[in-house]
């Protein structure tokens, strides 16, 4: 199953991970895609568009319009949020301009410390 972890790092953090793969050519787990706060990743990922990608996991392709029917919302509020997820980098768009949550499930790792 291919699963991609949303997580809350430094942008320092990450480039020491990627460094350390890089230099011991050992390819990474999983697939990562990282934001600098739990703010900004709550910005990101809001409920609506956590609901798309419950839609999206594992459907393969869409068009944006089918995404709309399936999520019974519509088409311009998701093409809106389908939108912030492409910049995220969430989600992929392909050639024939369909869009896709290549990935069959989500983790979310971040602590939550003391101010």
């Amino acid at each position: 199953m291919s699963t991609v972890v949303l997580d809350v790092r430094t942008l320092a953090e990450t480039l020491v991970d990627a460094a350390q793969t890089m230099k011991t050519g050992a390819p990474e787990q999983e697939a990562r895609i990282s934001f600098a706060t739990p703010e900004l990743l709550w910005q990101v990922l809001t409920v609506r568009r956590w609901e798309l990608l419950k839609i999206m996991c594992g459907a393969g392709p869409l068009t944006i319009r089918e995404v709309a029917r399936r999520a019974r919302r519509d088409v311009k509020a998701v093409h809106s949020d389908v939108t912030a997820l492409l910049k995220a980098g969430i989600l992929n768009r392909n050639e024939r301009g369909q869009v896709e949550f290549v990935y069959e499930a989500v983790k979310i790792e971040f602590f939550l410390q003391p101010a």
